[in-house]
């Protein structure tokens, strides 16, 4: 039996995590690790005590005929990164390494190169996370390097 490298297994716990998304568009789960510790998971789902899109039969976004990856403020949903975030203390997180798996709800399969919405970004940018691991495959995975993500700054206005 050949045994699964670090960074599959870490990907592994963040796809179990999802499993626990309430969201009908997209289901995220998410891990901090750090020093080879996991310190805190989430995963996306409406806010303590509010019904889940799940419940509701409905994503308000869809019935908005919002475009994916538009208008973000209108989910009902606290992303899987900031459920991480949130559930870890700033001490814990300072130089971590984030996983993040991403499956549509519907077929159940992988949906590869997901990356954080720009609203997640600015959260793991302050959090002091360090790099991003996201699956592609069963066995392939993307690393982001956050520092990526504060040079190439997606809150400014393009350039013509």
């Amino acid at each position: 039996m050949k045994r699964i490298d670090k960074e599959n297994y870490y990907l592994d716990i963040a796809g179990t995590v999802l499993e626990r998304s309430t969201c009908l568009r997209k289901c995220y789960g998410a891990i901090i690790v750090q020093h080879d510790e996991i310190v805190s998971s989430g995963y996306n789902g409406a806010p303590r005590g509010r019904k889940n899109c799940m419940d509701l039969g409905y994503c308000t976004r869809e019935a908005m005929n919002i475009p994916s990856g538009e208008r973000y403020e209108l989910c009902r949903s606290v992303h899987a990164e900031a459920n991480a975030i949130i559930s870890a203390a700033r001490s814990e997180v300072l130089g971590a390494t984030l996983y993040m798996v991403c499956k549509d709800p519907k077929t159940g399969k992988l949906i590869p190169h997901s990356t954080s919405c720009s609203m997640c970004r600015r959260l793991i940018i302050n959090a002091g996370i360090r790099r991003v691991v996201i699956r592609d495959t069963e066995t392939e995975y993307s690393v982001v390097h956050v520092e990526d993500w504060v040079r190439e700054d997606d809150s400014l206005p393009q350039q013509a």
